[in-house]
């Protein structure tokens, strides 16, 4: 069986050295924790995702903070700080919903299709988010894609429609 040019792609991502790496997370880390961008990272997973190159797509970089969730000592002031309660609580929520959530937050007119992992560090963890216009022509004279133009699909990620979303909520 002949393999197509994006699993080539994808076999050459995995064998790819942890310097470029490196030096595109350096890059990351000066960046906004939301940044728009023009190419996807890797075009094979976004392909795989939904993303086409054309008007009414656009994809976003999202910077998460990794780790659980820490609580603020607000009130608990003057108690053993181990019953406290600040460490130790596990969000409802994935990393990677949470990234989807940050990049609605910051395009409030676009929804989230779906989302994939780029990279991390010690303290951070990269998701890249593909997000789609249902205002635009393009979308919406699209059969494959239209369906993200109903109302009932109106920000989808804050609702747990989203593929992450769904496999945090135990639906997938």
């Amino acid at each position: 069986m002949v393999k197509s040019a994006y699993q080539y792609m994808a076999k050459e991502r995995k064998k790819r050295s942890k310097e470029l790496l490196r030096q595109r997370l350096i890059l990351w880390r000066k960046q906004h924790t939301v940044e728009k961008i023009e190419k996807p990272t890797f075009i094979d997973k976004a392909r795989k995702l939904g993303y086409k190159a054309k008007k009414g797509y656009v994809l976003v970089r999202v910077r998460v903070r990794k780790g659980g969730r820490r609580r603020r000592l607000y009130g608990r002031k003057g108690r053993k700080p181990s019953k406290a309660g600040l460490v130790k609580f596990t969000p409802g929520k994935s990393l990677r919903w949470q990234s989807e959530e940050k990049a609605q937050k910051k395009f409030p007119n676009l929804e989230v299709l779906n989302s994939y992992y780029v990279g991390e560090d010690g303290q951070y963890k990269w998701y890249e988010v593909i997000m789609v216009d249902p205002k635009n022509p393009n979308i919406i004279n699209d059969p494959k894609i239209n369906w993200i133009c109903s109302p009932a699909n109106r920000h989808r990620v804050l609702k747990g429609l989203t593929s992450a979303g769904k496999k945090s909520r135990g639906l997938r």
